[in-house]
């Protein structure tokens, strides 16, 4: 048996069947037109026009979405998912076509369902007769529903730029749409800037988009130029909030477009639950009649700013929204810029008032043309009525008033119809009359139709009235990217009191107060103890002087927690220190305040303000922290001026007050002279006051830069354990 394959061609095949499909969900689906609509909404709107519901009383939306179907074959549900969004109740837009009664569910809940059509009843909202505006005057082409047994309008005669004026989001086959709503009074005094000078810059008309969930927009000129330049970029939008100081929590009121309540809300509950977030002890969706209403409540003493800097940063209450203004042109998809739009736009409603004018002037040229061949009855009526009334056949009544007063077919069948009664002197003269005032009429609409400055005036007519009819004031907040507080790394980071211990052998252990209060007991190796304790935060950063004249730094957050019964962090592996390199001070601190003060073995002081060792960026080591010329003696944090005790080698003993030592700026400067030397004396030791007994502190005391006073053989000095230097 033989079997016989046949080889299909991958390319014509992807032209013959998925080709089609493609453009029809990119033409007839998913982008939007030059009217701001998708077929789907057009449908919808258009149907519900035709059904009278521009000015009658509500009806159940169930009927309308059974009418829809006459021009949308696409199911009750999908027709009834695209009224949701259309109407006032769901919150979608910022001015909805749609008048609704009953529960349409919220644009920014996803729990919040939509009641079934049976229940909610709906009509078109009075700024919907601007969409149909003289529809009826062969404004926009009409072509045949899906079935040839009605027609609908190809566009819809927008007498404003709705598809600026109203979101739309569109996902199609290899490509998508993405527009913003923009405040419709900005729109119309935009557009009608662009018809006045097409050299109009939009950016300063056209503020920012605008959205029907308020919320805040930051501002960055150079992406919102981008974005009307291109047609695509992005911009950032975020909640609103406001914080009871009466009960101790934060409500956020207003939300991006781009979320909803239980996004928001499921996402901080997991970051409570991962304790990435602490400040929060209970969220509630206290969202009713009034409005959206998240409320947060919070522990005592927290800093409500910084965490809703955190907040912002880590949810959905600040969000992207991506902008592709991908809208179709005649039928082809292009990606168009905003005064592109705007030019498109001028276009189609120059061509919508120009086509209704011509049907003005055929209008009223046909009755112009009526009326004239009634005028030329007015001289003989006696002679009409005796034409019709000698005229044996109907048939031939019609060519016998066109032979009687040289009048075509369509003056006679005007004059044959009119009635009896009418037929006298009085009634054709009143008819008559309004010939010069339709030759005047058709005149003007003649003048008017030739001259694109008066149609542009048409335009910008209308749109002065819409703006002043339905404008309203933004809801979304423009505020400038410098005023918002950059998220840093650092605001996820919990802050806490703690202490640092330096050990003789270079370990560090990083305790909090609290594991402190558990157990006080240190552990150490053999021989070891501890030289330097120092209280800090988790938010501090440290600064680990080495003997090779060089600071390293670390962010206390970077150091892991330890307990006192552990030994704590080996300092040459955790800075990666060179062999003989050992760390000889360490300082803690969060805003690099007061001074280092450095002694050498030639009796110099340095005195360096701290701030000297702050970076810009986030360096982890500086070399020459302080001098390197002569061998250091001594090193401290000096938080205030204080007395301190200067020894020789001589056992000379200086008393002085480290005010007299003027601060340098640079790091490694080689100070002044605080112990001058004598017979090749070397400073050797400083040491505070709480350290030495001396029964006459004032004997010792002098001014820097002097020899000292010999020490006396009844006063000594206390042998504490420093940290060694070498």
């Amino acid at each position: 048996m033989q079997t016989h394959t046949t080889q299909l061609n991958v390319i014509d095949t992807l032209k013959t069947n998925y080709m089609p499909y493609s453009m029809s969900v990119i033409v007839s689906r998913a982008l939007p037109e030059i009217d701001g609509f998708k077929p789907s909404h057009r449908k919808l709107l258009y149907t519900m026009y035709s059904m009278g519901l521009l000015k009658s009383n509500k009806t159940k939306s169930a009927n309308i979405v059974g009418q829809t179907m006459r021009l949308n074959p696409h199911g009750d549900g999908a027709i009834y998912e695209t009224m949701v969004r259309l109407t006032r109740g769901n919150e979608s837009l910022l001015h909805p076509f749609i008048d609704s009664k009953g529960n349409f569910g919220k644009n920014y809940s996803r729990d919040m369902a939509y009641a079934a059509p049976r229940y909610t009843e709906a009509k078109l909202e009075k700024i919907s007769e601007e969409i149909f505006k003289d529809i009826n005057k062969n404004t926009v082409d009409f072509m045949p529903n899906y079935d040839n047994t009605t027609v609908e309008p190809m566009l819809l005669p927008t007498t404003f730029p709705n598809i600026l004026v109203n979101p739309n989001l569109g996902i199609a086959v290899g490509m998508a749409s993405s527009i913003p709503s923009f405040n419709l009074r900005e729109v119309c005094t935009t557009t009608i800037k662009y018809l006045n000078d097409e050299d109009v810059k939009i950016e300063k008309h056209l503020k920012a988009p605008d959205f029907s969930n308020g919320g805040e927009l930051i501002y960055n000129i150079d992406e919102i130029e981008k974005i009307y330049r291109q047609g695509r970029g992005s911009f950032i939008l975020r909640g609103k909030y406001t914080y009871d100081k009466k009960n101790n929590c934060i409500d956020i009121y207003e939300i991006p477009y781009t979320t909803t309540i239980e996004a928001i809300i499921d996402k901080i509950t997991d970051l409570i639950k991962e304790n990435k977030i602490r400040e929060i002890t209970d969220i509630r969706d206290e969202t009713d009649k009034d409005g959206l209403k998240i409320t947060l409540d919070l522990k005592r003493g927290t800093n409500v700013e910084q965490l809703m800097t955190k907040l912002y940063k880590m949810t959905t209450l600040q969000d992207n929204f991506s902008c592709n203004f991908n809208i179709l042109i005649n039928g082809a998809p292009m990606v168009l810029g905003v005064k592109e739009i705007l030019k498109e736009w001028s276009i189609f409603r120059i061509s919508c008032i120009k086509r209704q004018l011509a049907y003005d002037i055929d209008k009223k040229s046909k009755e112009l043309h009526l009326l004239k061949g009634l005028e030329k009855i007015l001289l003989d009526i006696d002679r009409a009525v005796k034409i019709v009334k000698d005229t044996r056949v109907d048939k031939e009544v019609i060519p016998n008033l066109m032979k009687g007063f040289e009048i075509d077919k369509f003056q006679a069948e005007y004059i044959a119809e009119i009635k009896l009664r009418n037929f006298n002197q009085e009634y054709i003269l009143k008819k008559t009359k309004d010939i010069k005032a339709l030759e005047k009429d058709i005149k003007s609409l003649d003048i008017t139709l030739n001259s694109e400055k008066k149609v542009k005036n048409i335009i910008i007519k209308q749109l002065e009235e819409v703006a002043i009819k339905y404008g309203q004031e933004r809801k979304t907040t423009i505020i400038e990217k410098e005023e918002v507080k950059e998220f840093t790394e650092e605001l996820l980071i919990e802050d806490y009191n703690l202490k640092f211990f330096i050990t003789r052998d270079n370990y560090m252990k990083k305790i909090s107060l609290a594991s402190l209060r558990g157990n006080s007991e240190h552990k150490l190796k053999d021989n070891d103890c501890i030289v330097q304790e120092i209280d800090g935060t988790n938010k501090d950063d440290i600064l680990l002087f080495s003997n090779k004249h060089t600071v390293y730094k670390l962010k206390a957050y970077e150091i892991e927690d330890t307990k006192a019964s552990n030994l704590g962090d080996f300092l040459p592996n955790l800075l990666q220190l060179s062999e003989d390199e050992k760390i000889i001070f360490v300082v803690s601190t969060n805003n690099y305040e007061h001074h280092m003060l450095f002694f050498f073995e030639n009796g110099k002081a340095a005195k360096i303000p701290l701030n000297s060792y702050e970076t810009k960026k986030n360096r982890k080591q500086l070399a020459n922290a302080y001098c390197d010329e002569e061998k250091l003696v001594y090193i401290t944090h000096l938080k205030e001026d204080k007395d301190l005790v200067a020894i020789s080698s001589l056992d000379k003993v200086l008393v002085f007050n480290t005010e007299q030592i003027n601060p340098k700026s640079t790091r490694n400067s080689r100070g002044v002279q605080v112990l001058k030397s004598k017979k090749g004396s070397i400073l050797t030791s400083i040491k505070s006051l709480e350290e030495v007994t001396f029964d006459d502190i004032n004997y010792y005391k002098g001014n820097i830069a002097t020899i000292g006073t010999y020490l006396r053989k009844e006063d000594r000095l206390d042998n504490l354990e420093q940290l060694t230097l070498v």
